[in-house]
């Protein structure tokens, strides 16, 4: 009998933890039509202020990674939040913890804004 409890025990634990979804690698392309189709996506960019002065997607949320820890709660839990970064790193690690923390539909755009830029996607300069 206690084999049986045990057994199911895993099972169970096994289940929960195949439910556990993380976020989504996106292509900056992939990105782009993301947005496109959906106007309500959060557009999270976590690099510094210097760099989103220089240039920027449009519409984005600036939270640097260093401050997405106590800045968490201006981020919308009900909408999906697409996070990037100059070219991938940083966005994957917010893209994680955003996740870690019960967002549920998390897109990090790998080739970052630099893959947007090679892409010849549109960008706003400036403030």
């Amino acid at each position: 009998m206690r084999f049986i409890a045990v057994l199911f025990s895993v099972l169970l634990l096994t289940a929960s933890l195949s439910q556990a979804v993380g976020p989504a690698n996106v292509t900056s392309k992939q990105a782009q039509a993301l947005l496109a189709k959906n106007a309500k996506m959060v557009l999270l960019d976590v690099r510094t202020p210097d760099e989103y002065r220089q240039a920027h997607l449009k519409g984005a949320q600036l939270i640097p990674l260093g401050e997405l820890n106590r800045r968490v709660q201006e981020i919308p839990r009900d909408r999906p939040v697409l996070v990037y970064c100059a070219v991938g790193a940083r966005s994957s690690t917010a893209a994680s913890f955003l996740s870690s923390r019960g967002y549920r539909e998390v897109y990090n755009m790998t080739d970052g804004i630099v893959g947007w830029y090679n892409n010849h996607l549109p960008l706003q300069l400036g403030r």
